[in-house]
């Protein structure tokens, strides 16, 4: 993991310097065409055979949305617009899903005829590309913007490139909305004292949740429990699961705060894509406070076109499910992923129809007297204690078929956890501190998280230097030989 945070910083550090030097002395358009190079060249490092699908994939969906905007039968329109979708979720479908459908073809084959399940490797496709779930979204989202005509099309065809391909988001995301980034890449970028530090300061916070936390976590709990549960007590497997929790928000919320601190120093602004999501009271609010950007994204682009809550309850529920079924499936060719989906749709359901319960009490009792307010928010913090603990424990029970390759693997980890064992060798003091503080640092109040970043941000370049140094200290004692790859690139 070390190895690739130098890669990446020195990868960086010379983007930074190109990045700016362009625009002084050469103009906006040589930083667009400089900065798309080397994000090319970036995601050609994953893979170089995959770099004519993402370029084909803007390519196509930049013209077709100029066509959109240019076309005024409705037939037309609508059939172009049918076509960049079928071509987006095309390519995502062959690239993501296409082993998986063979696997499941040939396990129904094997039924029907008890025939053993078997397929042929020149059947198979090569690995997804790094970052397709990403950057197909986004595409996908900037056509349905022109078509509907929230987004007028873009004049730049280097610009729309760029947009899809700019390094810090391409692979990992946050899903960053053409309307956001866009104009961005038009004007000319600025750097402020405050804005340098604020990006500096976001760059760390990520990668010590990266390196200290995450992967400790997965290396020293998470990755043994999950792999030989039977091997663990109910205790070990349980603090597992809050490891898989913690490991997994810590990852993903430092990649992403790791992409916001980069695209910041080079002049660009990422919107916000995690809020203490183990702080959520309920469901809805868990998925307000989650990747942001893909569940705004479901939202939009999913939920609100399929009905929303336009309908009759019922077909709410049914676009609740539908939403979060696809959402599971998005994030992977298994049914387990498919089984988490259905999961938080059956939650948020349950949730919606608890709220509209309580809605209506609370407006039948609108005429009762004080005292009862008064004895409602004296109670309110415990109740809103549970809420907040059972809403984690729902969402953990998810994460286990989120994380476990199969269902009989999730099964032995729920049997384990109910053998309700407490022996417990394999929590030394370091890893439960570790795990307290990736989990109990969403319950610090937010003004103290700001008055942190507000004082590094105002403290003189020499002590920003120095707590810079420390970090990095920091994550060369804690950073494994093994690298640890972020949890996200496999989506």
């Amino acid at each position: 993991m070390l190895f690739n945070t130098l890669r990446y910083a020195e990868f960086f550090a010379a983007v930074f310097v190109g990045s700016w030097a362009l625009v002084r002395f050469a103009g906006i358009r040589a930083r667009v065409v400089f900065l798309l190079l080397v994000s090319y060249g970036f995601y050609a490092a994953w893979d170089w055979r995959y770099l004519p699908l993402i370029f084909a994939s803007s390519t196509v969906d930049f013209l077709l949305a100029r066509a959109i905007a240019r076309e005024t039968r409705p037939r037309a329109r609508r059939a172009m617009l049918i076509a960049t979708v079928a071509l987006n979720l095309g390519f995502l479908g062959f690239f993501k899903y296409w082993n998986f459908a063979l696997e499941n073809a040939a396990a129904l084959r094997a039924l029907l005829t008890g025939e053993p399940a078997s397929v042929g490797h020149a059947f198979r496709v090569l690995l997804p590309p790094v970052g397709i779930s990403f950057f197909t979204f986004e595409s996908m989202s900037y056509v349905i913007d022109v078509y509907r005509g929230e987004l007028p099309p873009h004049r730049s065809y280097l610009r729309y490139l760029l947009f899809v391909a700019f390094f810090p988001h391409l692979v990992a995301g946050p899903i960053v909305r053409p309307r956001d980034l866009l104009p961005q890449f038009e004007r000319a970028p600025s750097l402020t004292r405050e804005e340098g530090g604020e990006g500096l300061f976001l760059v760390a916070i990520g990668l010590v949740k990266k390196v200290v936390l995450s992967d400790q976590l997965a290396l020293n709990l998470v990755d043994r429990v999950f792999e030989r549960p039977e091997n663990y007590s109910a205790l070990e497997v349980l603090a597992g699961v809050y490891g898989y929790a913690a490991q997994i928000y810590c990852d993903f919320s430092g990649y992403t705060d790791i992409a916001i601190g980069s695209a910041l120093l080079l002049g660009v602004r990422f919107p916000k894509n995690f809020d203490a999501p183990y702080k959520a009271q309920n469901l809805a609010d868990f998925w307000r406070r989650w990747h942001i950007s893909l569940s705004t994204w479901l939202r939009d682009y999913l939920y609100i076109p399929l009905g929303g809550n336009r309908g009759s309850e019922l077909a709410t529920y049914r676009n609740l499910m539908i939403t979060m079924l696809l959402g599971g499936l998005w994030h992977g060719a298994s049914w387990n992923f498919v089984f988490w989906g259905f999961l938080h749709g059956l939650g948020l359901a349950v949730t919606r129809a608890f709220q509209r319960a309580v809605k209506r009490r609370r407006s039948g009792a609108e005429g009762e007297g004080a005292g009862r307010a008064a004895r409602s928010s004296l109670a309110g913090f415990p109740i809103r204690a549970l809420c907040v603990l059972l809403t984690f424990h729902y969402v953990c029970l998810a994460w286990i078929f989120f994380r476990v390759p199969t269902f009989s693997q999730a099964v032995l980890i729920l049997r384990q956890i109910g053998t309700l064992t407490t022996f417990h060798p394999n929590l030394p003091p370091v890893l439960v501190g570790l795990l307290a503080v990736a989990l109990l640092s969403h319950y610090v109040p937010e003004r103290l998280y700001e008055r942190a970043r507000g004082a590094f941000i105002a403290a003189p370049a020499p002590l920003q230097g120095a707590l810079l140094f420390l970090v990095a200290v920091s994550l060369h004692e804690a950073a494994s030989a093994a690298a640890v790859p972020f949890v996200y690139f496999q989506f």
